[in-house]
């Protein structure tokens, strides 16, 4: 996906809710989102504090909203429904990149060659994603809407189509080699010659969060937001050892996203 393949995207999405908006009068708000991200992939090792903090980077966003409760074109709310009442449709184009290295007891200990190769290995991946969550907040949107400083807390579900770009090498020289490359990553997997790869593609992946909204003044909100971002690929992180040998590689990688965001609401 090249990035003006990402701004037709864009351009689509927000024709999109345009052309929702003048049929059935729905109102808009935008934002902007960031925080630390930390990646779950086959680097370090599983359920590993270390790991976890250590691979972990940033990521940045920008979203849109679909506010079902009120109408900007008549400035009054919407005919009072359960689900106009609790439910927004949320647009994101976002990006996060992380450095990721090899953590935990497989690089602990007594030295060896292959600890020495483990703890010379490095990557990063870099993921620019693009799709829609719905949001379901238990409390009415109406009454938060009007109430400053009040709290609305939500849960969501979606989807992304995310285009990555990775890289792996290591500081002993060229990956791919018995002299440079830990055993089990010289293995062939799916079409690649190695349990390695640096590589542009393209996934899918299913996003769930849970997070809450602070109501800040009439037209503005803060809002907290923690996701589970799951890619249906293990080559996200650009490692994959082959799982018919190595069964304990056997999840897609995943990650974990804690972001800050603000709010305002389009009149």
């Amino acid at each position: 996906m090249t990035p003006k393949s990402i701004i037709a995207l864009c351009i689509l999405l927000f024709g999109f809710s345009n052309t929702v908006n003048a049929q059935f009068g729905f109102s808009h708000e935008i934002g902007v989102i960031a925080g630390p991200v930390a990646f779950q992939s086959d680097y370090g090792e599983r359920h590993d504090l270390g790991t976890n903090a250590g691979n972990s980077g940033y990521g940045i966003g920008i979203i849109h909203y679909l506010n079902f409760s009120y109408t900007a074109e008549c400035n009054c709310y919407t005919p009072e429904t359960y689900f106009n009442d609790h439910f927004k449709l949320r647009s994101e184009l976002s990006y996060n990149k992380t450095d990721l290295e090899h953590f935990g007891q497989w690089v602990e200990g007594k030295n060896s060659i292959g600890k020495q190769q483990l703890k010379a290995m490095y990557g990063s991946t870099a993921v620019t994603n693009i799709g829609m969550q719905l949001e379901y907040f238990p409390w009415s949107i109406r009454d938060f809407t009007a109430t400053i400083g009040s709290w609305a807390p939500f849960v969501s579900l979606g989807g992304q189509f995310s285009f990555y770009n990775t890289k792996a090498g290591s500081t002993m020289g060229p990956l791919g080699t018995p002299l440079t490359t830990f055993p089990k990553y010289l293995t062939p997997t799916d079409d690649r010659a190695y349990g390695f790869s640096t590589e542009s593609s393209s996934v899918w992946s299913i996003v769930s969060s849970v997070g809450t909204r602070y109501k800040l003044a009439p037209l503005s909100d803060l809002m907290v937001d923690l996701r589970l971002q799951y890619y249906f690929s293990d080559w996200v992180d650009g490692l994959k050892p082959n799982p018919d040998l190595y069964k304990e590689n056997k999840a897609n990688d995943w990650l974990v996203w804690f972001n800050v965001g603000y709010i305002y609401y389009l009149q």
